[in-house]
């Protein structure tokens, strides 16, 4: 069979063409096929309801972090604390703070410090695997739906599991039931946000600004600044609806640290709570979200071997989407180094309220006003001008290289430098300022550089980018801390780690061009995997202008 002319060959005539189960998709050169500027709609997927757009906003109200980033790791960290002792004064003697506070290790001793950072090591270990392996398979059919449930179940269930918690000899079953907790609410985010893209593309809104464009009663290029701020207010709204619950669940925790401060099990309470409101506010996700079902999954296939198969294709098919993975890269980094700052501040932090969850809870509260009104002023900026999700992305950088700059003063004076008690006010109204919106901005960079259809994929090399990305700076930082018994050396490396990271993302990725090549390339690829489970390469058949038969 004689190779088509490239006059001949469309994207549309390639998707039409298999023999023997071989899909020549693959097969074409880039240069022969003709793609659309524009992801394809599927008219097949139904619109959006009122009810399941709430039940998305409620998800994310439910999945605040208040539970697993701060109460839990405060009862693990006062648990394993209080079970160590002072290296300088040995075994049976107290401790004054986790830094240098050290607990048996292996053959020696570990500090406490070290330890919480190896536990956080480890989470983001297990969430490497658990998302190349099944995160990619979640593209097909309802798998990603029950995927979504199983983790939000581990999640609601290891959380309950800390009323278990309440000795000091009980540090070890803490490191474990906190790494079930972080690596299922880790998980929880990454499935989660990989459904934003795909519910974007099917508001009312949306669908009428596809059918404007095919009617051509819009510009291409009005048409794709209209759906970014679509997908913008939508991630918008959800940041915000998280720290709306943020507020609400430490509001409703004074419940009970108020009245119960003295009892020595109200932190667990707190824990519990915590999490009630949680299911009751999560669990209507699953009731209202409407079938939307990737293709089946390929014959001879598995969910636990696809992931793999279709990540090494992706990985190797880069130079097609040299903007996603340039934006994958850097955020990896800057999310390694965001993500292991935050803890180490919180650590600090810890200190020096002495693991008070009534204290921790006031300074959350700050973080959390800060962020809500934050989310909103950003959008209404980004809505009233215009301005693109990079530029407002580029803002909350500047502020993520700060932090880490500012605890590295605490290296030569006890003055500033996450030292005094004001100085961590000062960090959860600024962390919430700033951080929020950089939450929301680089979820909607994501599924703007994201090929569309292949949504669980990239959002889960994304959550490699994230959740899963700190497996250099907890690692580093824990053995510097472990060295020299100082919390406050591991700074100097963030600030680098975090500010080569924003230097790559301004000046490295093109979110239009990086927008287009995605869709292009989705366009050619969305049939790689054929259903006899053939994976073809652009190698298997070189078109040549000699016109020589496949």
């Amino acid at each position: 069979m004689s190779q088509p002319t490239r006059a001949q060959t469309t994207a549309t005539d390639v998707n039409d063409k298999s023999v023997a189960g071989v899909n020549y998709l693959s097969k074409v050169p880039d240069a022969m096929i003709e793609v659309k500027p524009v992801a394809p709609a599927n008219t097949e997927e139904p619109v959006v309801t009122r009810k399941e757009l709430w039940s998305y906003y409620l998800y994310y109200n439910a999945a605040n972090g208040v539970g697993p980033l701060i109460y839990f790791l405060i009862l693990f960290q006062s648990l394993a604390t209080s079970a160590g002792w002072d290296p300088s004064q040995g075994p049976g003697s107290t401790c004054t703070n986790s830094g240098q506070c050290v607990l048996p290790w292996g053959s020696g001793t570990k500090s406490v410090s070290s330890i919480v950072l190896v536990a956080n090591g480890i989470s983001f270990a297990i969430m490497t695997v658990l998302f190349t392996t099944i995160g990619s398979a979640a593209d097909y059919g309802t798998f990603g739906r029950w995927l979504l449930f199983v983790v939000t179940l581990f999640f609601w269930g290891s959380q309950f599991a800390g009323m278990a918690l309440t000795k000091p000899s009980r540090w070890k079953v803490a490191m474990i039931i906190y790494i079930i907790t972080f690596v299922s609410y880790g998980a929880t985010l990454v499935f989660y946000a990989a459904v934003f893209p795909r519910l974007a593309r099917n508001t009312p809104h949306a669908r009428r600004l596809r059918d404007k464009l095919e009617k051509q009663e819009i510009s291409r290029e009005e048409y794709e600044l209209e759906e970014s701020l679509e997908k913008n207010r939508i991630s918008n709204i959800s940041t915000w609806h998280s720290f709306v619950g943020f507020l609400l669940v430490l509001c409703l925790d004074l419940a009970i640290l108020l009245p119960l401060a003295t009892n020595t099990l109200v932190n667990n309470y707190t824990v519990v709570l915590t999490n009630m409101y949680s299911v009751i506010l999560g669990i209507w996700w699953f009731v209202f979200q409407q079938p939307r079902p990737g293709p089946p999954l390929p014959k001879g296939e598995h969910y636990l071997t696809v992931g793999w198969k279709q990540i090494w294709i992706v990985l190797k098919q880069w130079r097609k989407l040299p903007h996603t993975f340039m934006y994958l890269f850097a955020f990896f980094l800057l999310s390694d180094g965001m993500n292991t700052t935050s803890t180490l501040v919180i650590i600090c932090q810890n200190d020096q309220v002495q693991f008070s969850f009534l204290q921790s809870t006031y300074l959350s509260l700050a973080q959390g006003f800060a962020a809500t009104v934050s989310i909103l002023g950003f959008w209404w900026i980004q809505k009233y001008w215009k301005i693109s999700t990079k530029k407002m992305f580029a803002v909350t950088n500047v502020f993520t290289v700060l932090i880490p700059l500012w605890g590295m003063i605490g290296l030569w004076t006890t003055k500033f430098g996450f030292r005094q008690t004001w100085e961590f006010w000062a960090y959860n109204v600024v962390f919430g300022l700033f951080q929020g919106p950089y939450y929301s901005y680089a979820q909607t960079m994501m599924a703007e550089l994201a090929p569309p259809g292949f949504d669980n994929m990239f959002f889960g090399l994304f959550g490699l980018s994230n959740r899963a990305s700190s497996l250099i700076g907890p690692n580093v930082i824990q053995a510097i801390i472990n060295e020299t018994q100082n919390n406050w050396k591991g700074f100097p490396f963030l600030f680098a780690l975090c500010s080569a990271a924003c230097l790559v993302i301004w000046f490295g990725v093109d979110v239009e061009k990086g927008r287009r090549d995605a869709v292009a390339w989705a366009e050619q690829s969305l049939t790689y995997v054929t259903e006899t489970s053939t994976y073809v390469e652009d190698s298997v058949a070189d078109s040549r202008d000699s016109g020589e038969k496949a």
